[in-house]
């Protein structure tokens, strides 16, 4: 990686952090508070299941907290971990009983400590450079044969050619599946690049499926980890 897009990464993810910061847990989505799109409730729920009673649970990037009361009115251990402080102080505030790690995707360090993981509306955030690393770690954290649910955003290739024209016309060193053209910075893999990272990390595609949200939608994936 050059030196000036390993800087303008830097920037970027400073940015962002300092953004949910201020943010202080406002709601991702159109509805009311807590409220949890129908394909992302089947999917966490789904993952949930497939963990025992009792089991640990990390939700990572947590947010707000949006997906903790589900873990816990299944009888699960949720465990938040998120790299953003002002978030993370709403997810206190409405959890006070909840273990909470302030810390990146790419630093996570938990190693066979849960029973599932699900990151969901957090992989768009990730550079490409970092999804490997974030997917490993992701894999790290599970026990033998632990499932993960991850959610990746998804817009169609013309608004990507877009996106890829006026970064460069700005001058900025991104490359393709990368947008700033919608409030901050996003990354679209290719689902063929995802399973190619999910399969690399040691994971195996269990169910997936998609989610249409107008503008762009989601790919949701359930994976396991090798026993």
């Amino acid at each position: 990686m050059s030196a000036e897009r390993s800087e303008w990464l830097r920037q970027l993810r400073r940015t962002a952090e300092e953004g949910y910061d201020r943010l202080e847990g406002t709601t991702y989505y159109e509805g009311p508070e807590g409220y949890i799109p129908p394909m992302h409730h089947r999917f966490a729920s789904r993952l949930i299941s497939l963990c025992p009673p009792g089991g640990r649970i990390l939700d990572a990037a947590c947010g707000s907290g949006r997906y903790l009361a589900l873990v816990l009115d299944a009888g699960r251990v949720p465990v938040g971990a998120d790299q953003s402080e002002g978030m993370l102080a709403r997810a206190r505030e409405s959890h006070p009983s909840v273990q909470f790690e302030k810390v990146g995707l790419q630093e996570l360090a938990f190693d066979r400590e849960f029973h599932g993981v699900m990151s969901i509306d957090a992989m768009e955030f990730v550079f490409p450079e970092d999804w490997p690393v974030v997917v490993a770690n992701l894999h790290r954290a599970l026990q033998s044969s632990g499932h993960v649910y991850m959610t990746v955003e998804q817009v169609n290739e013309g608004e990507l050619d877009r996106a890829l024209k006026f970064a460069k016309d700005k001058g900025f060193p991104a490359v393709w599946g990368e947008n700033i053209l919608r409030g901050g910075y996003h990354y679209y893999p290719s689902k063929q690049t995802v399973a190619e990272w999910i399969r690399d990390a040691g994971l195996q595609l269990v169910q997936d499926g998609y989610s249409d949200h107008g503008t762009y939608g989601y790919y949701h994936l359930l994976a396991q980890k090798s026993a």
